[in-house]
């Protein structure tokens, strides 16, 4: 939990922060294309989640929902700011 923390506050933190509602949907969308689909189901439903809340201004909320989605699909957050998804 720590973990996802510092990731979340390092993201956050980040320039790509200000586009976190338009670089982490694709992204994510990328990487779950090659997902199995029980795995891609679920996280294209917190990608839906997190762009409800970029457009109602939580993009707090919206990071918490993308870092969620890429952990169902082993993906490294971080590598969004270099708009490349890399799996751990």
């Amino acid at each position: 939990m720590l973990r996802i923390s510092l990731i979340l506050f390092a993201f956050a933190a980040s320039p790509a922060f200000a586009n976190v509602c338009v670089i982490a949907p694709d992204a994510l969308r990328t990487a779950a294309a090659s997902a199995d689909a029980a795995k891609a189901k679920q996280a294209l439903r917190l990608v839906t989640l997190g762009e409800k809340l970029c457009e109602a201004n939580g993009r707090g909320e919206a990071t918490k929902k993308f870092a969620a989605a890429a952990r169902v699909l082993n993906t490294d957050m971080a590598a969004l700011e270099n708009g490349a998804m890399m799996t751990k």
